[in-house]
């Protein structure tokens, strides 16, 4: 029988990289999201081989019983999380020279409009006026009636009901 029970020091070791590594995503500056970015994916990585199961002999149908074969799957998909990991970090390296270039540092700004809903909202009033919830004094049926389909072009409204 294989024993299955994972070893305690990697199950820390994850939870320490996705801690930090979410933490490291919620800053500002470009280069800390990247760094958390890497972490996070060393955690995924790290999770996979993990939940794998013990390492085994190689997967060659024939050659070793299939009760000693170590499981493919674990490994093909910490591979493919490599890639991403990398595609991402590639993609952040570029926008934190990129701010680094226009700005002279990587922080990201906020948003204008991100700040007049963060105002708005610090005085509890809304943005935007919603026309679907107000009190109105068309009904659903009369709106449904006058509303416009371009996918019934050139119909009399009679024949669309049909």
């Amino acid at each position: 029988m294989i024993d299955m029970t994972p070893n305690v020091v990697l199950v820390v070791t994850i939870g320490v990289l996705f801690t930090a590594g979410v933490y490291l995503l919620l800053e500002r500056s470009l280069s800390r999201v990247l760094i958390g970015v890497i972490l996070l994916g060393n955690g995924a990585n790290l999770l996979f081989l993990v939940a794998g199961g013990a390492a085994g002999r190689p997967p060659i149908v024939g050659v070793e019983p299939e009760g000693q074969m170590s499981d493919p799957l674990p490994q093909a998909m910490v591979l493919t999380a490599i890639v991403i990991t990398l595609g991402m970090t590639a993609f952040l390296l570029a926008m934190a020279y990129r701010s680094w270039q226009l700005h002279r540092h990587d922080e990201v700004q906020d948003d204008v409009e991100d700040r007049r809903i963060a105002r708005l909202a610090a005085i509890d009033e809304r943005a935007t006026a919603d026309d679907d919830t107000e009190e109105g004094t068309e009904t659903l049926d009369d709106e449904a009636a006058t509303a416009r389909d371009e996918t019934d072009e050139g119909l009399p409204a009679d024949e669309v009901r049909r």
